[in-house]
């Protein structure tokens, strides 16, 4: 009505003629109150405030439902968080009979609330049904402890936990990277050439807006000439082994040849009872046939 008021105002002052004519008051009165009874519906959405891990309690986002004609209600659908947050709502008022409406919701920062998705309900006003915005709850964190994975013998992986991705860049310590001999992907390091060349401390370093941390991984490729010398070494070793075990061989079976010879001259009690007991009959029947072994007289 007051913006009605001020437009028929302004076009009163520079025609003040057609003003003075009864007809066009009537008509002032009739449009002010057309306005007055025109609803306004309201402009929504969702400000996400971008809170960082920690263990104090911010403010989550906030849900507005802006300029509605008549105020419209605002609140907030929270599921299974339950008593881990809490919503505050505040209205606004302007001289053209409009209202806004700002819910807004507040948590602990935690890792077990990132994820969740709640929902901003508005309602009421010029709405003929309710209107739902959904909204996922999102904590921001910098890297946490950064890992290298190893993909295969010749590929490693930058790994982390970070919200948003981290980005990742490698390096080698106190030198440039061999193009020719090492590859990166992103968080992904790939060794071309396993050769003494790219021995050294490489790093990871995986950032965010947050903050950023490293991980270190230590490549050593042994030289041709190092390789032969412990591939001899390796050799000697074996045949040393060998000798060793022919000679303890021969040795034991030389030792269990005299115990077979020394078993065999030595005759068991049983043979020798069955050869005194062949003598005695021996010499029993080498005596003469006419003599009485007899007791009887």
């Amino acid at each position: 009505m007051d913006g009605a008021a001020s437009f028929f105002g302004s076009f009163c002052h520079n025609i003040p003629a057609i003003c003075d004519s009864a007809l066009l008051r009537v008509l002032l009165v009739i449009v002010s109150l057309l306005c007055a009874d025109i609803e306004v519906p309201p402009f929504t959405n969702i400000k996400d405030n971008l809170p960082t891990l920690g263990t104090e309690e911010v403010l989550f986002a906030t849900c507005t439902a802006a300029g509605s004609k008549p105020p419209a209600e605002v609140r907030w659908l929270t599921g299974a968080l339950g008593d881990k947050v809490r919503t505050t709502t505040n209205s606004t008022q302007y001289d053209n009979d409009t209202t806004t409406t700002v819910s807004s919701l507040f948590g602990v920062p935690t890792r077990e609330i990132n994820g969740h998705q709640v929902q901003c309900v508005i309602s009421g006003g010029s709405l003929s049904t309710d209107r739902s915005l959904s909204f996922t709850i999102q904590i921001y964190f910098s890297p946490t402890e950064v890992n290298i994975s190893v993909i295969s013998e010749d590929s490693f992986e930058c790994v982390t936990e970070a919200k948003p991705n981290a980005n990742f860049i490698w390096s080698r310590s106190g030198q440039s990277l061999l193009e020719s001999a090492v590859k990166v992907d992103g968080a992904k390091l790939q060794l071309l050439s396993l050769t003494s060349d790219i021995n050294g401390l490489y790093q990871c370093e995986a950032s965010n807006t947050y903050g950023s941390k490293r991980g270190q991984l230590y490549v050593h490729v042994a030289s041709g000439s190092c390789s032969a010398a412990w591939a001899l070494l390796g050799v000697l070793i074996f045949l040393s082994i060998v000798g060793a075990a022919v000679w303890y061989f021969y040795k034991h079976e030389d030792q269990r040849h005299r115990f077979t010879l020394f078993w065999r001259r030595v005759p068991t009690n049983e043979s020798a009872g069955d050869s005194a007991a062949q003598q005695e009959q021996h010499q029993t029947e080498e005596l003469p046939s006419d003599l009485d072994l007899s007791t009887n007289q």
